[in-house]
């Protein structure tokens, strides 16, 4: 009977532990996004989505004109 005496403050303290672990990841934003890293492993991120523009230099038509 006198476990009780050390395994209930144990069983609180433990219990505090894990509320304080919860709250710290969902004020983290561990919460925020379930989906996307389940779709984001599917997806290739060597293949950009939007091709970059290569910028031409506009002197270049100048110089073709001069020449």
């Amino acid at each position: 009977m006198e476990i009780l005496y050390l395994l209930i403050p144990i069983a609180v303290i433990v219990m505090a532990v894990a509320i304080g672990a919860l709250v710290w990841a969902v004020r983290s934003g561990q919460f925020d996004d379930l989906e996307g890293p389940a779709h984001r492993i599917l997806m290739d991120d060597d293949d950009p989505r939007i091709p970059s523009r290569r910028e031409e230099p506009e002197s270049r038509g100048d110089q073709d004109k001069d020449e």
